[in-house]
């Protein structure tokens, strides 16, 4: 394992000088190359099976983000067939970030013991958590039980899908190709709660009060079995990639891809020494985790927050499809760029975050035209919140590469399980906010109390 693996390019450092690591921290990371021996046993190799690699983790996550986001689209459907409050709906999305509570534990899993164990016990959570759903009860106390039993179960399997990319993209990608697999397997997770946004409300009726008036057959029973027909459909598909996974996903390549996937990093304890120690990481960390995990939580309960100004559950959920989508579409074409384009990602976070910036003092200004008489149509609603999507959820694989290379040689596993904590910590008090401050008048409201004007 050699220094013949990396590339001049592979070896400069992500950020700009203003934004990246300390000048020791980065000596050293250089010194621990120059320090391997001179000559190569072999070059760096990349295998075809990578992308099948990627492609059942990236799977994984979307099906994690599917389970996750199957209530807050179809809250009022939920609410008529199984009797659930304002506080089941925000406690059903709040069992995600309570899922990262352990999330230290499956990043020493994920550093000790690797790849495949730590994924084959994230698949099987999941499928105990979507079977849970399904267990047939008439009790209907009984029955919500075991529903948030199923999402708590869901969300423990949440560090994982969300952590293991920087790690999944070393240890299997070349140093052109790390940006594109993190950003894949990254976004897919938010693409299944697109996902969720689209085939919940598509296939489950929303009942009276938030839609046109319906056929006699949509009654409770018919959208309970509607519903049910769901969680049977998605505890299917987890079982399906349990099975393959466990049938074949392993832990890491023959041969390191890199000379970064072959390099020792820091131990457990003294890696978390060195993350809370740089000031400069922190600063990015927040700079993350504060917009997107509460961005995360509101899209989780967009139904719920859009319902006062008589926004239904289809349309909300076609804004949160599309606005997490357009997100996905244009974070793996950022992550593209990056690949190539080296020393511009503080730039381009703050493209994105200024609009971003934008996107939501439109959307808070059209939502209070009590005060601003700005028109609240359902184009300016669809394109401010859509925009906010697509600029907050793009800039995830961008952070996550900043994150690693800030933090070198510390594993990518703790590392991006640190922010991913912080993450979910912010959209849980969000939620737990939202919870107690929610009445069915609260939320975005116009003043007046009518709906967005149609175009």
């Amino acid at each position: 394992m050699g220094s013949g693996w990396s590339s001049e390019e592979e070896r400069q450092p992500l950020l700009a000088p203003g934004l990246g690591p300390a000048p020791g921290a980065a000596w050293r990371s250089r010194e621990a190359a120059a320090a391997l021996p001179a000559a190569a046993p072999s070059p760096g190799r990349v295998y075809g099976r990578r992308w099948l690699v990627l492609l059942l983790f990236s799977l994984l996550g979307f099906a994690q983000g599917l389970v996750w986001n199957t209530w807050g689209p179809i809250q009022n459907s939920a609410r008529q067939a199984y009797g659930f409050s304002s506080w089941d709906i925000a406690l059903l999305v709040l069992w995600g970030p309570i899922g990262f509570l352990p999330c230290f534990a499956f990043m020493w899993l994920l550093d000790k013991r690797g790849l495949r164990i730590t994924v084959l016990l994230t698949s099987f959570l999941m499928v105990l958590g979507t079977g849970l759903r399904c267990i047939p009860v008439s009790d209907l106390t009984l029955k919500r039980r075991l529903i948030h039993g199923g999402q708590l179960l869901n969300g423990l399997a949440g560090p994982t899908v969300m952590n293991a990319a920087p790690f999944l993209s070393t240890t299997w990608f070349s140093a052109d190709e790390r940006a594109t697999a993190t950003a894949i397997a990254s976004m897919l997770s938010y693409l299944g709660g697109a996902c969720a946004f689209l085939v919940g409300p598509l296939v489950v009726p929303a009942p009276n009060g938030t839609a046109p008036l319906l056929a006699s057959e949509n009654s409770r029973t018919h959208i309970k079995d509607l519903i049910e027909t769901v969680l049977y459909a998605e505890f299917g598909g987890v079982c399906l990639l349990f099975s393959a996974t466990l049938a074949y996903f392993p832990p890491r390549p023959p041969l390191p891809p890199s000379v970064a996937a072959a390099s020792q990093r820091l131990s457990y304890r003294r890696s978390f020494c060195r993350l809370l120690s740089n000031l400069r990481f922190l600063m990015i960390a927040l700079a993350y985790a504060i917009p997107l995990g509460v961005f995360a939580g509101w899209s989780g309960v967009l139904d719920l927050i859009l319902t006062p100004v008589h926004v239904s559950q289809v349309d909300a959920g076609w804004i949160g499809f599309w606005s997490i989508v357009g997100g996905c579409v244009v974070g793996i074409a950022m992550a593209r760029f990056a690949d190539f384009i080296r020393g511009m990602l503080k730039l381009i976070l703050l493209l994105l975050f200024s609009g971003a910036t934008l996107s939501s003092t439109w959307f808070t200004l059209t939502c209070l035209n009590s005060i601003t008489h700005l028109p609240l149509t359902t184009v300016t609603l669809y394109a401010s919140c859509i925009l906010l999507g697509v600029f907050l959820n793009s800039s995830i694989p961008i952070f996550f590469e900043l994150f690693v290379e800030t933090v070198y040689p510390v594993p990518e596993g703790i590392t991006c399980g640190v922010v991913t904590f912080l993450s979910n910590m912010f959209m849980g008090i969000l939620l737990f906010f939202l919870t107690f401050y929610h009445t069915e008048s609260s939320g975005c409201s116009t003043g007046d109390g009518q709906g967005p004007a149609e175009m």
